[in-house]
Parts: C-alpha cells; sequence; structure tokens
C-alpha cells in the first residue's frame, strides 16, 4: 500500500497544527549555533514543501526533494500559486543523485524515521556527505524511540474534522522496532469534486439517510532508532562537530524528549 500518496491531498488539512516557522527558526538557531552563513539547501523528504515554502521565504535557494510523486505535486502547486520559482524533485533519498554539491542538506519532520533497516539509513547519510561541499552542514531530526514506543505504539486516534474524518491504528513492535501505522481516511463527496480529485480514489454509497463519501487507506511504517545509534553512524560516515538536541530547544535530548534533531559537519 503506497505511503503518502492519496493522503498527499489532504496532509495540509490534517496537519494544520502544525508551526512550520517554528521548525525553521529552530534551523536557523542550528545554523546560528554553529555560525553557518548558508545560502543554498536542499531538502530531503520535504513533503508539501511547507519547510521548503517558509526557508524561501526567508531568502534561501533551495530545492525540495521527496519519493512521492504526489507529495511533489501539491508542493509544486502551492508555489506555483504564490508565485514562487522552486525547484522539486522527485527521488528517494537513499539513492540520492544531486548534480552540484550544496552548502546545507535538510531532513526534517522524522523522514528517516521511514528508512527502515541500518544499511539504508546509512547508505542515505553516505550519500548526503558526498553531496554536501566541504564544511558543509547536515540537519534532520526524528521521532525518538520514546516516542514511537510508548506514545505513538498501540494506540488508537480518531480526527473528525467538517469535510474529512481520519483513524490512525498504531502498532508498534519492540523485536523489531517499527511501528506499523494502518490509516483510513473518510472524505465528504463533495469535497472531493470540489478539490476535482474524485477519480482517484473509490466512491463507497451511502444509504438515503448517509452522507456519501469516498475512503481510502494508507499503511506507514516506521522505524525507532537511538540517539546513539544516530551519532555512531554519522561518525561512521565521516560528519564532524556531531550535535544533537531536544524538543525544539538547543538543550540535549533526555528520555522523554520526543523529538531529537542531529546536526552534523562535513
Amino acid at each position: 500500500m503506497e505511503q503518502y500518496g492519496l493522503f498527499a491531498y489532504f496532509y495540509d488539512e490534517l496537519m494544520d497544527d502544525v508551526d512550520y516557522k517554528l521548525w525553521a527558526d529552530h534551523i536557523e538557531d542550528i545554523l546560528k549555533y554553529y555560525k553557518k552563513d548558508v545560502v543554498h539547501i536542499l531538502e530531503l523528504a520535504c513533503g508539501t514543501g511547507n519547510i521548503t515554502l517558509e526557508m524561501n521565504d526567508r531568502g534561501y535557494d533551495i530545492v525540495g526533494l521527496d519519493i512521492s510523486e504526489e507529495m511533489i505535486e501539491v508542493a509544486y502547486n502551492k508555489s506555483s500559486k504564490l508565485r514562487k520559482k522552486i525547484r522539486y524533485i522527485c527521488q528517494d533519498m537513499v539513492e540520492l543523485e544531486y548534480e552540484k554539491n550544496t552548502d546545507c542538506i535538510l531532513c526534517m519532520c522524522d523522514g528517516f524515521n521511514y528508512i527502515t533497516d541500518d544499511e539504508s539509513l546509512k547508505l542515505s547519510f553516505e550519500k548526503v556527505y558526498d553531496t554536501l561541499e566541504d564544511n558543509g552542514i547536515f540537519i534532520f531530526d526524528i521521532s525518538s524511540y520514546h516516542k514511537l514506543k510508548n506514545i505513538l505504539g498501540n494506540n488508537f486516534m480518531v480526527d473528525k474534522r467538517e469535510k474529512i474524518d481520519s483513524m490512525w491504528i498504531n502498532t508498534y513492535d519492540d523485536e523489531s522496532r517499527m511501528i506499523e501505522m494502518d490509516l483510513s481516511f473518510f472524505v465528504s463527496l463533495d469535497e472531493m469534486i470540489e478539490r476535482d480529485e474524485y477519480n482517484k480514489i473509490r466512491c463507497i454509497v451511502g444509504n438515503d439517510d448517509t452522507p456519501l463519501y469516498t475512503k481510502f487507506d494508507e499503511l506507514h511504517y516506521q522505524r525507532a532508532y537511538t540517539e546513539e545509534e544516530i551519532i555512531d553512524m554519522l561518525k561512521e560516515v565521516g560528519f564532524r562537530d556531531i550535535e544533537s538536541f531536544g524538543d525544539f530547544t538547543m538543550d540535549k535530548p533526555n528520555d522523554i524528549s520526543e523529538r531529537i534533531f542531529f546536526s552534523a559537519v562535513k
């Protein structure tokens, strides 16, 4: 089952509580910590381009990359409507091929948790290292081991909106350290027609007393990594000046940090 396929067209609506200015502020705080003047940025797993657009607004020359064609489509359309000339690339970051070196690479919103084996994660870090120019900086985050196991794991969530409802059933496996997220979305037929997305998903027809709606499902997998595992892997690849920060602060992560940011220099 595809990840971030049809979900891409509703992602922004369902994630409307995310403060992307906070994310951009924290990125800039980390750049200031390293005293880095960055111009060119490559953002991996850029999704629908929310951080991409925010960083572009702040004067950075940024390119967005994502494995999902649908996410790239949404990001490109948003940028076009705002008359932003931002380049987007549809590509798997594990197989990163970028034609020029860049002075900063980002991967925000737990993109690396979607890489579920050590070999592929290390390969992705190697690709980042090769793509960065000398003294370039790599900044990314993960959802912590604590968050995936104890907060999201084996949990059930429902989000009811006026025109779209979603249901998340999460299952965490201790041995593999994998979380399986079974997502179901229910969208009013009127909303689908209004968005011109009707033909992209199947229609479930209710009886006379039930509104027409559409339903689609996605299955997402994420892997829990420890802070130490990530740091060791970055060192093996050749990165230096490696730092970690907890939950949008410049403090070290602790046992209950839900999001861990990492930074490293080539």
